[in-house]
This record gives C-alpha cells, structure tokens and sequence, in this order.
C-alpha cells in the first residue's frame, strides 16, 4: 500500500520521473532506491524527501509551530493508524472528529503533506463504514472529502460517498 501511496505523491507533487522502491522486514517498510547515494527507508522519510525534490517546502510547514504539526501528524499515521485493530478504529476517529472540530486541514488552514498522508491511510476505514458512522464522525467526513477532492490527491484510490442529502430533519419524514 505504502508503495502506490508513494507513487500517488509523486504524482500530486508533479514529479516527472518515477523513483524506484522496494520494501524490507515483515511490516514492508517502503525503501527508495537512491542512485546518488545511501536507500532511503521510512513512508514519512521518503514523502518528506518527495515534497524537498519537488521544491514544495511549503507543504512540510511554513512556520516552526506548523512544521512540528505537520511532523505529530506523520508521526500519528505511521504509529497509530498504520497499526491499529479494528478496535481502535473507533478511538482514532473519535480522536481525529475532536481534533478537526475547528480546523479545515491537519495543520491548521494550509494544505500539507500530513493531509495527504493521513488521507491515503485513513482511506479503507473511510470507504467502510456506513452512513450513520459516516455521520457520526462528521468533522472527519468533511476533512475527508475536501482532501479527496484536492487537486492531484486522490490518483490511486476510488472516490468515496461520504453523506447522504438530508432533505428534511431527522425524524420528520
């Protein structure tokens, strides 16, 4: 997964020629092949150098205290969301609903790398759960779709309905 994440990235930051990966040890840790010198190991490490390539630093943070979000948030994907049982979903939406009460990105009012990271990885749970839960996570929902449907984002994976139209309130049918 971790590999056509990357791929996507690439894509999304306009890089025009592909890099070579691979993975290593049992938990498939993304390794990019470097010609110029020593493999780089790490989803984060390697997006991160992806974004520095694509001269669009900007996505990384603009500010130290932006920078330092944008890192928790990498740093929470890789830790937290790439290894959590389908009982912990619930805590890490229940989490990231909180978190995303009064912001429109991650990192506040920009698009970042931590947005499109969390996106990809967030994506399946996402796309499997029903409505009502959709609903229940509201903030997570809106986060989701307004990232889905950022520019260059969404290269390897399907679109995902997140709402239905409430025509009427609840319970007045």
């Amino acid at each position: 997964m971790a590999l056509r994440e990357l791929s996507s990235l690439e894509k999304c930051l306009g890089l025009k020629k592909p890099n070579k990966y691979s993975t290593q040890g049992e938990r498939k840790v993304p390794v990019l092949q470097n010609n110029n010198g020593p493999a780089v190991v790490g989803l984060v490490t390697i997006a991160s150098s992806l974004v520095r390539d694509a001269k669009k630093t900007e996505l990384l943070g603009n500010t130290a205290e932006q920078r330092a979000v944008v890192q928790q948030w990498l740093e929470y994907r890789v830790t937290r969301l790439d290894s959590c049982t389908k009982d912990e979903v619930k805590v890490i939406l229940k989490e990231l609903n909180h978190y995303l009460e009064d912001k429109v990105y991650l990192a506040g009012n920009s698009f970042t790398l931590a947005d499109v990271l969390m996106y990809y990885g967030i994506h399946y749970i996402i796309m499997e759960l029903a409505v009502q839960e959709k609903e229940k996570y509201l903030n997570v929902t809106r986060w989701f779709d307004h990232i889905q449907h950022y520019p260059g984002v969404r290269h390897h994976l399907p679109p995902v309905v997140v709402l239905r139209n409430r025509v009427y309130p609840s319970g007045q049918h």
